[in-house]
């Protein structure tokens, strides 16, 4: 992983947003979309077991994992091929993780780059997540698309899968300090 240099903005960006943050499983979600049938059907799915935390001070500020074998297509069939080798091969790699290499908060917009790792194999990926404070609370809602074939996830019968994802998190953030105040100035 590379490890960048905070610059101003990173260090303005840090004391606007407060310290540590602590994802709510069970008030967020993460989802994610796959065109099949050429394109003409839409696979959704979530999975339903993830930690995460941000802190901009932190290196890295952003860390998501996910238990890969969590995953729910609503399909039983559809999961354990999702589970296996041809896609998530949950029993070698039980864990997709997302870390970030740089974040700049611009305004309620968090510009992110990073790497997402699953089945063995790592992407950089780069996303722009919306935030906001709410009572006391960050909402993150943060879409990209991965290109899961780069991941080694290249099963597609008669090329019917797209080669892309769309990955999507929809996240409610708690502070995670001890108690200081983390509330981004002015909200």
């Amino acid at each position: 992983m590379m490890k960048t240099t905070p610059s101003d903005q990173n260090r303005d960006s840090a004391d606007a947003i407060g310290a540590r943050w602590q994802l709510d499983p069970r008030r967020s979600s993460v989802e994610f979309r796959a065109g099949h049938l050429w394109g003409l059907v839409t696979v959704k799915g979530h999975f339903d077991e993830f930690q995460g935390r941000l802190d901009l001070r932190a290196d890295p500020a952003i860390e998501l994992t996910i238990d890969a074998a969590s995953v729910d297509s609503r399909n039983r069939k559809r999961d354990r091929h999702l589970r296996s080798g041809d896609f998530f091969d949950v029993e070698n790699h039980p864990q997709v993780r997302f870390l970030s290499e740089q974040v700049v908060l611009l305004g309620e917009t968090l510009k992110v780059r990073g790497s997402l790792a699953a089945a063995g194999r790592s992407i950089p990926l780069e996303l722009d997540a919306r935030v906001r404070e709410v009572d006391g609370e960050l909402e993150i809602d943060a879409a990209t698309t991965a290109p899961h074939r780069e991941l080694g996830m290249k099963y597609s019968p008669l090329r019917m899968i797209r080669p892309r994802s769309q990955l999507l998190v929809k996240a409610v953030l708690r502070p995670d300090n001890d108690g200081a105040d983390c509330r981004l100035p002015g909200w």
